[in-house]
C-alpha cells in the first residue's frame, strides 16, 4: 500500500481577504507539522495540476463559470455577483478568483489520478472539501465544489462506483444536492443539526429523489456531541452504508470543525475523535472499496491550536500509522508559536484543561442514538 501527498504554496492563494476565517495557512501548518516529524517526505508530495474547465464543467454551469472568471478580474455586475452568491460576507469575489479555484479542484483531481493510475491506494489531498458550493452559486466559503467534481469525475473517466463521507461539522450539502437524484454516488454525511448551524439542511428525511431515492444518509448530531456519542453513531452507521452501497472507490472530506475549540461550530470533540475517525475510514475503504480512499479537507477554522494536528491525523491515518504522543517537533513550535494569538499547543493530544463537561450528555447520546435508529431502519 503506498500513500501520496498533493502540495504546493499555489494552493494557499485561495484566500477571500485578510480577515476572512478561511485561511489556507492552516494547510502549509499541518504539511510544515508532518516534515517535522518525519511522517512525510519530499518523495512522498505530488505537484497538483491545474483543472480543466471542462472538469469544472463537470458539476457547474457555463455561466456561473463565466461570472467567476468575470468577477476574478472584476468585470461582473452587482447585480450578478448577488446572483452568484459572489458578493456575501461569507464567500465573496476575489483577485483571479477562477484560476485560483481551478488549482484547487485540480488538486483533488490529481489525487483521483493518481490512485486510478495504480501510483497509490491511498492520497491526501487537504487543500481540498469545499462541499458547499452548487452547481450554479457559491456559498459557505465554497466558490467551485471541488469535492463534488472529484466524485463526478471518478464516475465518467473511470467508472468508479463512489462512497463520499463527510464529517465536517457542517452539513455537505453542495455534494448531496449534486447527487441527489443518483444511485452512482452515495453521500453520506454526520454533521450538526441544522436547528443551529449553517446550512440548515441534512435532515435524516433527506434521502434522495428518483432513482436517488435512498443514496443520500445523513447523521444529524446534536449539539455539544462528545467524542463516544459521535465516534458510536459514526462507526455503526458508516459500516452499515458502505455494506449497502458497496462502492469502489471512497472521497472522504475531512472537516476539523467539529472540533471544541473550533469558533464556528457547537459539537464538543477531541483530539481523541480525530484519531480515530481516519482509522475507520481507512478501515471502511480497505473493506468494502478495494483499498482506494480519497482524502480531502474541509472546515477547521482555528488554525493555531487545532487544523494542523487533527489533519495530521488524517495522513497518519491513511499511512497506517499509530498516532504520536509527547511533544510536538520543537522546530515546529518555535517556527509558529511566536505568531498565534492564542495559547499554542505543544503536544499531539488536546490538553484538556479547558474542555468543559457537557452537562446533558445523556440525553444528547439518546438523541443521536435514535438518529442512528433510524438511518439502521433505512439502510438495513
Amino acid at each position: 500500500m503506498r500513500a501520496l501527498y498533493v502540495y504546493d504554496d499555489e494552493l494557499l492563494k485561495y484566500r477571500f481577504n485578510d480577515t476572512h476565517p478561511f485561511n489556507q495557512m492552516r494547510l502549509k501548518m499541518t504539511t510544515d507539522l508532518l516534515k517535522a516529524a518525519q511522517f512525510l517526505s519530499d518523495e512522498e508530495i505530488v505537484t497538483p495540476r491545474v483543472a480543466t474547465e471542462e472538469e469544472i464543467l463537470l458539476v457547474h454551469t457555463k455561466d456561473y463559470v463565466d461570472a467567476v472568471k468575470r468577477a476574478g478580474h472584476n468585470n461582473i455586475t452587482k447585480r450578478e455577483l448577488a446572483n452568484y452568491g459572489l458578493n456575501t460576507e461569507d464567500t465573496s469575489q476575489f483577485e483571479n478568483m477562477h484560476e485560483k479555484c481551478s488549482m484547487l479542484v485540480g488538486a483533488s483531481l490529481t489525487g483521483a489520478d493518481l490512485i486510478m493510475e495504480g501510483k497509490a491506494d491511498k492520497v491526501a489531498s487537504l487543500g481540498g472539501g469545499l462541499h458547499h458550493g452548487f452547481t450554479g452559486k457559491a456559498s459557505g466559503f465554497c466558490v467551485y465544489n471541488d469535492a463534488a467534481i472529484v466524485c463526478q469525475y471518478l464516475k465518467e473517466k473511470y467508472n468508479e462506483r463512489v462512497l463520499y463521507i463527510d464529517t465536517d461539522a457542517h452539513h455537505g450539502d453542495g455534494v448531496q444536492f449534486t447527487f441527489y437524484d443518483s444511485n452512482e454516488i452515495m453521500t453520506y454525511s454526520i454533521h450538526e443539526t441544522g436547528r443551529y448551524l449553517f446550512p440548515g439542511t441534512g435532515l435524516v428525511t433527506e434521502r434522495g429523489t428518483g432513482q436517488g431515492f435512498g443514496y443520500s444518509v445523513n447523521l444529524p448530531v446534536d449539539a455539544f456531541t462528545e467524542d463516544d456519542s459521535f465516534l458510536d453513531v459514526f462507526k455503526q452507521s458508516i459500516e452499515i452504508a458502505a455494506k449497502s452501497f458497496k462502492p469502489t472507490i471512497i472521497v472522504h472530506v475531512n472537516g476539523v470543525d467539529a472540533h471544541y475549540r473550533d469558533p464556528m461550530t457547537h459539537l464538543c470533540l477531541t483530539s481523541r475523535a480525530y484519531e480515530e475517525i481516519p482509522k475507520i475510514v481507512n478501515e471502511i475503504a480497505d473493506q468494502y472499496a478495494n483499498g482506494k480512499l480519497l482524502a480531502l479537507g474541509g472546515g477547521g477554522y482555528n488554525i493555531w491550536q487545532v487544523v494542523p494536528r487533527m489533519w495530521a491525523y488524517v495522513w497518519l491515518g491513511i499511512k497506517g500509522i499509530e498516532p504520536p504522543t509527547g511533544t510536538l517537533p520543537e522546530s515546529f513550535i518555535n517556527e509558529y508559536k511566536p505568531l498565534s494569538q492564542l495559547p499554542f499547543p505543544t503536544e499531539w493530544q488536546d490538553n484538556l484543561d479547558d474542555y468543559t463537561n457537557i452537562p446533558r450528555q445523556s440525553e444528547i447520546t439518546e438523541r443521536n442514538q435514535m438518529v442512528l435508529d433510524r438511518i439502521k431502519m433505512y439502510l438495513e
